[in-house]
């Protein structure tokens, strides 16, 4: 097998692919053979579009809308899946939201759908994956936590706590899993150029970076796929690697 297909006969499932580093993480897994299966929760024609992206390129994709926060939808997509494609290899646990606000004035339903989306999502997806994974004895997850699950950031006490679990919930997974060849790791990224960081005032973030730049999204997706079809990964289980210019050496 060349370095180019080295997920050739695999089937990876993206949450949250129809836009930002989901899309990036999709077109890269995609690229390196796997059949990807691009989860979206409201944007058909964009999901759509990262279908007609891979398929451009000779690769394979389709799409499925579920709300990951929702236990019903996710069995539903999961059962799907392995219906279609008869097995599950890589999982990414990338769709996420925010809801900033400073602590005193953050709405409980703005904390809570973050928990449930950013967080319980994670659970969900990886619960019910894991069951054809351990079966199987083989399986990589790999889960999108951010650098603020470490440091913490002022008007984000929903995001950063989630993002927290995340990590917490990636290293138990990974001590569970371990034994039946299913490796679980998390992707922290910094500041990448998105949609989601287009507002920000990006002055005293980048005094913040030593690379001096935000990253872009297939710099994240990079290390999902190093994650996801590297054998160098095969021994790599309960990791967190920050993708973040250097904004936080630990």
């Amino acid at each position: 097998m060349s370095p180019a297909n080295r997920l050739s006969g695999q089937v990876a499932l993206v949450t949250g692919a129809s836009r930002g580093i989901g899309r990036s993480i999709a077109l890269e897994l995609a690229a390196d053979g796997a059949t990807v299966v691009v989860n979206y929760a409201s944007s058909p024609d964009a999901a759509e579009a990262v279908v007609a992206e891979i398929e451009a390129s000779g690769g394979k994709a389709w799409r499925y809308q579920a709300n990951v926060a929702d236990e019903g939808e996710v069995d539903a997509m999961v059962k799907a899946v392995l219906e279609r494609e008869g097995q599950l290899d890589v999982l990414v646990n990338n769709a996420g939201i925010t809801r900033d606000g400073l602590l005193m004035r953050m709405k409980t339903t703005d904390w809570q759908s973050v928990l449930d989306l950013n967080l319980t999502g994670v659970f969900l997806c990886t619960r019910t994956v894991s069951r054809s994974m351990l079966k199987a004895r083989s399986g990589r997850i790999i889960n999108i936590t951010s650098v603020v699950g470490l440091m913490g950031n002022p008007g984000q006490a929903n995001y950063s706590a989630a993002k927290a679990g995340v990590i917490g919930f990636t290293r138990s997974c990974a001590a569970e899993f371990a034994s039946r060849g299913v490796t679980v790791n998390a992707v922290a990224p910094g500041f990448i150029a998105t949609d989601m960081t287009k507002d920000l005032n990006v002055e005293p973030i980048l005094a913040a970076i030593p690379l001096g730049r935000m990253g872009q999204p297939d710099e994240v997706a990079g290390a999902v796929r190093f994650l996801a079809a590297d054998p160098a990964a095969a021994y790599m289980t309960g990791q967190v690697l920050q993708v973040d210019g250097g904004m936080v050496m630990r």
